[in-house]
């Protein structure tokens, strides 16, 4: 299989699916110079400015024309440029995308892919570092994607751009650059199947986004001292793969929630929760996780550092767990 960046996989998807789709285009800031990352570059010149579309910096705007698109029967795929960004089109996602199909008995979709980067990126302080998945996941009718890997970020993309529901999608800025196999036959892969990262039979690590590598490498850790760590990547936060996660933690009796997002009130706690209703006296101890701690990321290095969940960190929590 070719290699290739998360950023380039999911811009070869996206391209591919404007050629099958003539009704699929991309709305945003600065799409007609690539985009703020390069997650456009070279799209307008195949596609033309009637399919990527430069709008004007009004993120409402661009959000509620989309969303009116889309109910026409277009599939719109729009750029928020920064997850913290998005929050100035608040009304049009959370009021109007996602409760048409229910306010209209189902008479109307609302196929609208949503891209917001997400999470701590080199100083980017605390206006442009938030992971607000959790909000997104309370919403009905919103359905919420993390790719963690270039393949997936390439077939859950296809699959999002085909649902026929409002979709979050948020990509992680700190794995723009990181390589991996992508298929050279990009298939959509089905939204709510997770992906098990690691095999593994003393505890389960689930965890989603950037936050699964920082997983492996604590599982590797862990490894070196005769531990042996599951790592469950969930990649879709709604609908999410209960059936997978409970098939991992009933077999190793463990588990240890990890998320790069603020630990009070994080989907983490849902997950932590489900698990200790449904499987109860047999986990060997009760669910654990970790998050960021509730303060605004800092701009200075060392204090973002202190926001991280390193590998280090998740060992030390794994261990703790065990002897539990």
């Amino acid at each position: 299989m070719p290699r290739m960046t998360y950023l380039e996989a999911a811009r070869r998807a996206l391209a591919e699916e404007m050629r099958r789709d003539p009704d699929v285009w991309a709305v945003g800031e600065d799409l007609g110079r690539g985009g703020v990352f390069g997650q456009y570059r070279g799209l307008i010149e195949e596609f033309g400015p009637e399919r990527v579309i430069d709008a004007p910096i009004s993120e409402n705007a661009i959000l509620g024309s989309s969303v009116g698109a889309a109910m026409t029967g277009a599939r719109p795929v729009v750029e928020m440029r920064f997850a913290d960004f998005a929050l100035c089109a608040i009304d049009e996602l959370v009021n109007q995308a996602a409760k048409a199909r229910y306010m209209f008995g189902g008479q109307i979709r609302v196929p609208l892919v949503v891209r917001e980067p997400v999470g701590l990126w080199k100083s980017a302080a605390a206006q442009h570092s938030q992971s607000l998945e959790a909000w997104y996941v309370h919403i009905p009718g919103l359905v919420v994607v993390m790719p963690a890997t270039p393949a997936d970020n390439a077939g859950l993309l296809k699959a999002a751009i085909r649902c026929d529901d409002p979709v979050v999608y948020m990509e992680h800025k700190d794995l723009w650059g990181l390589e991996g196999e992508v298929p050279e036959e990009i298939e959509p892969i089905p939204l709510g199947t997770a992906r098990l990262a690691r095999a593994g039979r003393d505890l389960t690590l689930v965890t989603w986004s950037a936050a699964v590598h920082t997983a492996l490498d604590a599982a590797a850790q862990l490894a070196g001292e005769g531990v042996d760590a599951e790592v469950l990547d969930l990649r879709t936060l709604w609908p999410w793969d209960r059936e997978a996660v409970f098939a991992s933690v009933a077999r190793t009796r463990r588990v240890l929630i990890v998320h790069e997002a603020v630990r009070v009130g994080g989907f983490g706690a849902e997950i932590a929760a489900t698990l200790a209703e449904e499987l109860g006296d047999r986990l060997a101890a009760p669910p654990r996780r970790l998050g960021a701690p509730r303060i605004p990321v800092p701009y200075s290095p060392p204090l973002e550092q202190e926001v991280r969940i390193p590998a280090d960190r998740i060992a030390e929590a794994a261990r703790a767990l065990l002897r539990a």
